[in-house]
């Protein structure tokens, strides 16, 4: 079996739910689903922050498993409100303009908290 290596955000809900942040195996990262909450709890205004917020958070997980946004080749966004949509590809080409990862954004009923209006995966693979 691959060895693993787990990222942890401190996210209230990885040991309620019993996952991690990010999960590498091999040359493959694995990020889990990742809202835009801030480190005190707060959430920002706004699908364009709420979304930058989460991409940070994500970017913090691939960097503690040793990868690198360039490594990115897949993300996954679950809206609240297919409206967000123009403000969160703003959000994500910020980031990911240059590397252009496969994608998808999908509008979903619900997130855990009515207050998230978004939530990102993205797989990468280091070389």
């Amino acid at each position: 079996m691959t060895a693993r290596q787990r990222a942890s955000s401190g996210a209230p809900w990885e040991k309620r739910f019993g996952y991690s942040r990010a999960v590498r195996a091999g040359a493959h990262a694995y990020v889990s689903g990742t809202v835009g909450r801030n480190a005190d709890g707060s959430v920002p205004d706004g699908a364009h922050a709420q979304a930058r917020r989460a991409l940070q958070i994500v970017l913090a997980a691939l960097d503690e498993v040793g990868a690198r946004p360039e490594h990115v080749v897949r993300t996954r966004t679950f809206v609240t409100d297919i409206a967000f949509f123009d403000d969160v590809a703003r959000a994500h080409a910020e980031v990911f303009g240059a590397i252009r990862p496969a994608t998808s954004l999908v509008a979903v009923t619900a997130l855990v908290d009515p207050v998230y209006l978004l939530e990102i995966e993205a797989d990468a693979v280091i070389d």
